[in-house]
């Protein structure tokens, strides 16, 4: 009888490894898959993960947790899509793409069972070369580090699931994570220079905070700072909390919120929290194009 588990499961796969074998012949691209496969197996078992199996120019993944799951997905890439640690001479050129989800298995005879592990599948179908795809539910056991590099992309159907399912990237290249998210700074470094302020706006409305303003309430309840209504809105929906000169967004919602930075990429949190930094949109329950009459706008001044 199987055991129930709760894993993240990570499928990792080449891309295009029929071309491969038209452009290197078939011994060199053997060996160039090979070598990938070898990359992704240590990649899993260094971050003490398990690999349940190897289908072709596949590999499927356990872990315990999502972020030992997505340090596992960055050493594959960095190791495969930056053309490192291949060790093969005059080879062409070759990227992995990886899916990633968080739920319950069924484990029996070294294999696992389960619509989770159909969902990670899916979101490796929905992966572009070098890239990693995951869901909310892996969102949702990451680290604060891991959730910063977050932005959600689409959203896609998953077979036997009657919803849609969220598609979320994460960002594993430091440079793509940088630029997201252009002053993002964790523990306690001094940011230098005077105290970073929060300013709010939102229909005519302006709202600082400082030093000596530290929270503000967001929501459709009379007694939050910013009263706002709408229908996917909750009674105190989110709230922005100042800490050690961070800005935190914590949600407390039903429905999520989005927050669009003025690069153009979104971030999604719901019952977690996020950095606030540079300037963007906050959208309550849904995502608030900048200028709409539901558009909180938010901006950090050093």
């Amino acid at each position: 009888m199987g055991k129930d588990l709760e894993v993240a499961i990570l499928f990792a796969d080449v891309v295009g490894s029929t071309q491969l074998y038209e452009q290197m012949g078939d011994l060199k691209a053997r060996e160039m898959v090979s070598r990938c496969l070898d990359v992704m197996r240590d990649a899993t078992e260094q971050h003490d993960g398990t690999v349940i199996k190897t289908m072709g120019d596949e590999v499927m993944s356990t872990f315990l947790s999502a972020d030992d799951a997505m340090n596992a997905a960055r050493q594959m890439q960095n190791l495969i899509s930056n053309d490192k640690g291949l060790g093969l001479e005059g080879g062409g050129h070759v990227a992995i793409r990886i899916g990633c989800h968080f739920g319950p298995v069924v484990q029996e005879n070294r294999d696992i069972f389960g619509s989770a592990v159909h969902t990670a599948n899916r979101m490796t179908s929905q992966a572009k070369a070098k890239q990693i795809i995951t869901t909310a539910s892996t969102v949702e056991k990451l680290s604060p580090e891991w959730r910063a590099t977050v932005r959600q992309i689409d959203v896609a159907t998953v077979r036997g699931q009657s919803h849609e399912v969220a598609l979320f990237e994460v960002l594993w290249q430091p440079e793509e994570a940088t630029s997201m998210l252009p002053t993002i700074g964790w523990g306690n470094k001094s940011r230098g220079g005077g105290e970073a302020r929060l300013s709010l706006r939102y229909q005519g409305q302006d709202i600082k905070m400082n030093d000596v303003k530290k929270n503000v309430t967001m929501g459709r309840a009379e007694d939050c700072d910013l009263v706002i209504k709408g229908n996917l809105i909750s009674r105190l929906h989110a709230r922005i909390e100042s800490q050690r000169g961070k800005f935190m967004l914590i949600d407390e919602s039903t429905n999520g919120t989005f927050i669009q930075t003025i690069a153009g990429d979104e971030i999604f949190v719901r019952r977690d929290s996020t950095q606030l930094a540079g300037e963007g949109v906050i959208g309550l329950g849904k995502v608030a194009q900048p200028g709409t009459a539901l558009a909180v706008h938010f901006i950090i001044e050093e």
